[in-house]
């Protein structure tokens, strides 16, 4: 189908997209380059422990997932571009002070003042404020996809780096990567009048709906152990491959294993996607991608004295990470009210960050206790727990959400504009919001006739 012009993204928007793709992507940099190398550095802090070595990879995960939500509402009231300053600024401060760090106690103090520097919500709801209704979902996906490059980056390049410049180096350039991230947002971000949209920022209102909803309490404890299995096991996984009794691959090559798995697992991971989402297989898909990380981690725990046997179950570890991963915040958006969507999401990353910290936590505890093997068994265990909890959840409706603006709509039109919206094709759902001065709806894409649902926005507008 030939491309319009409602299709196409405008100057200001093809902008806001690369710029606060590319703040999410400096920030993610930083925080992930030390997952492959920390363990290893770890043991050479004075005060270390198992424990915390992991409290200290996971310490961010608990300050992001308290001051996620807040800095978005703060946002509300003094401005993103402020309040994302103020955030990357913070997480700069933080990884000097884990840079300068020469105890464990430091580095945890240095991460934990990172997390404290949240500007996730911040930076959504400046996208929106910058995009039309008709391309939000274009932009934010934009945003996610930078997240996930970010990751297999620096899974890549932490593992390099460590051998160049440690991982105090790593700090101090975490700290360089979050000034630019402050020169990207005075400098490049384009200014935008700021407004209120339900489909990236929480209502305080609505978290006590969103929290009683099974639908979506499956996929917050769904994400939550996903990063959890994620921090506990990559805690370990550089301890297994540079073991003599293990793979004996030293900490300076690790590279060369991260660099071709990630590629491959990217690659695995595309045609499940368009599986899941074309042929209407998700739920399929995603439970089946969960017991792939399961066996994943049995595999980890039985084979760990074989570098190929690593290699292989890291490769299917991440092929299946990404898949859900990627399938996650697609079904918080099927699965959320029509007028939540942004306190579902909300809700979803504070589980998400948390998931991190008590990856961290857990991992490092049992890591004291019972060595590598604990760890991975733990992890297996807790993704076959998710695996029961997914099994018993609903097959998503194949929708997304979709805004539209409606400024001029009144009390009494509603019920009237409501029934005009689901009569337009491709509209399943209609919620009318006249003091945001918008509709929100859930519609089919493929079958979405944006020609006729523009026309009718503009007799309200």
């Amino acid at each position: 189908m030939k491309e319009t012009e409602i299709d196409k993204l405008n100057p200001i928007e093809k902008r806001a997209a690369a710029s606060l793709a590319s703040i999410y992507s400096l920030r993610m940099l930083g925080l992930f380059m030390i997952f492959p190398v920390f363990s290893l550095y770890g043991q050479e802090l004075e005060g270390n422990t198992p424990f915390l070595i992991g409290f200290a990879i996971g310490a961010y995960g608990l300050t992001q997932a308290i001051f996620q939500i807040p800095f978005g509402m703060l946002s509300d009231k003094f401005g993103r571009k402020p309040i994302i300053v103020a955030g990357m600024l913070i997480f700069a401060l933080g990884s000097v002070v884990a840079a300068m760090a020469d105890s464990i106690y430091g580095v945890i103090l240095g991460r934990i003042i990172q997390g404290s520097g949240a500007v996730a919500a911040a930076v959504m709801a400046l996208a929106a404020d910058l995009t039309r209704e008709e391309h939000r979902l274009k932009i934010m996906a934009t945003i996610g996809m930078s997240i996930g490059f970010a990751f297999a980056i620096a899974m890549v390049v932490g593992s390099i780096l460590n051998e160049m410049i440690g991982v105090n180096g790593i700090f101090w350039l975490t700290a360089v990567f979050a000034l630019l991230g402050v020169g990207v947002t005075l400098f490049w971000v384009p200014n935008a009048p700021q407004s209120f949209h339900r489909e990236t920022q929480p209502v305080p209102a609505q978290f006590k709906a969103i929290l009683s909803d099974h639908q979506l309490l499956r996929l917050d404890v769904g994400i939550l152990i996903l990063h959890m299995v994620l921090t506990a096991t990559f805690l370990v996984i550089p301890i297994a491959l540079v073991n003599e009794q293990h793979a004996n691959l030293p900490s300076s090559e690790h590279w060369k294993l991260y660099l071709p798995v990630m590629i491959l697992a990217m690659g695995l991971m595309v045609p499940f996607i368009i599986i899941a989402e074309s042929k209407r297989r998700m739920k399929e898909v995603f439970v089946g991608a969960i017991v792939v990380v399961a066996l994943a981690e049995l595999g980890f725990w039985a084979f760990n004295d074989s570098f190929y046997a690593l290699a292989f179950f890291i490769l299917i570890f991440f092929a299946a990470f990404n898949i859900l991963e990627a399938s996650l915040p697609s079904l918080v958006s099927k699965v959320s009210p029509t007028e939540a969507k942004g306190t579902a999401m909300g809700v979803y990353s504070t589980s998400q960050f948390l998931g991190a910290f008590l990856g961290g936590v857990i991992g490092g505890k049992l890591l004291g206790l019972y060595g590598i093997n604990g760890v991975f068994l733990f992890a297996m265990f807790a993704m076959l727990f998710w695996c029961l909890i997914a099994l018993t959840m609903k097959s998503p409706r194949y929708l997304s959400t979709y805004v539209v603006k409606l400024s001029q709509v009144k009390e009494e039109e509603i019920s009237k504009v409501t029934a005009g919206l689901t009569g337009i094709c491709g509209v399943a759902e209609a919620v009318v919001i006249p003091e945001d001065g918008a509709a929100y709806l859930k519609v089919e894409m493929h079958a979405l006739d944006k020609v006729k649902l523009q026309e009718f926005s503009k007799r309200f507008s």
